[in-house]
């Protein structure tokens, strides 16, 4: 049986987002996936549709979003429906809802020198296996600066400070550009790379993301027995109305 996902695109054109959208879609048809492309969010009014979904793919930057839906997602990702997502499109949506920025697992503040920094992607050998034959690779676009959640798993990084700003006399940090996290039982996978559809389609970028889809896609199985010690995750209220 096809796995079931949604792509939700919109927000800021910049991100050429119909373009990453229709990137993505192909990259999960050539894994067999059921794709619905949808450029509204009222995608998300439907709590039992999502539940029946594997893989919801948010790509929407800035706008604002009716917290019902947020706890929407939130409560099919805690019954094991993967998240995952890019750049702005999933870690700079809704900017006045706190709500999603815990559960994608940061939030982008700034990028320093704008577009077209030369940068290198560093890949870490962690103990995940997501990224097992990627090397270190070079990135010539926006470079994030985010604030992460410290419980996220990160799986590649990038140095700061290259391009000139107020954050140049701290010391250097290795700041995330992927990582993962859980979300009650639910895969929650996001790549900082992305900032067009150019970048998308960059070998390495493609690799991460395919990788990435098909490993949140796989939690809703795994997690599929009633009895898990996590099902009662699913009954988190803990959420607030933010806007």
């Amino acid at each position: 049986m096809k796995k079931k996902a949604l792509i939700v695109q919109g927000g800021w054109d910049g991100h050429e987002p119909e373009q990453v959208a229709s990137i993505y879609k192909n990259l999960l048809i050539e894994e067999n996936f059921e794709v619905e492309i949808s450029d509204t969010l009222e995608s998300y009014a439907d709590p039992e549709k999502l539940k029946a979904l594997d893989l919801i793919v948010p790509h929407w930057t800035m706008g604002e979003i009716e917290p019902q839906y947020v706890r929407n997602v939130s409560h099919a990702v805690i019954s094991g429906v993967g998240l995952a997502g890019s750049h702005g499109g999933m870690c700079d949506s809704f900017r006045k809802n706190v709500d999603w920025q815990f559960m994608t697992g940061g939030n982008w503040v700034a990028h320093p020198g704008n577009d077209g920094i030369d940068y290198i992607v560093n890949v870490k050998h962690s103990s995940s296996p997501l990224l097992e034959g990627l090397d270190d690779f070079k990135v010539v676009s926006e470079q994030y600066y985010l604030h992460v959640d410290p419980a996220v798993e990160v799986l590649a990084t990038t140095r700061f400070p290259i391009a000139e700003g107020p954050h140049v006399l701290n010391k250097a940090v290795d700041m995330p550009v992927v990582w993962t996290k859980r979300w009650g039982v639910g895969r929650v996978f996001y790549s900082s790379l992305g900032h067009v559809a150019d970048i998308i389609a960059m070998p390495e970028v493609s690799f991460i993301m395919k990788k990435g889809f098909l490993w949140a896609a796989e939690g809703k199985a795994l997690y599929a027995n009633a009895d898990s010690p996590y099902a009662a995750a699913e009954n988190y209220t803990g959420m607030g109305d933010s806007q």
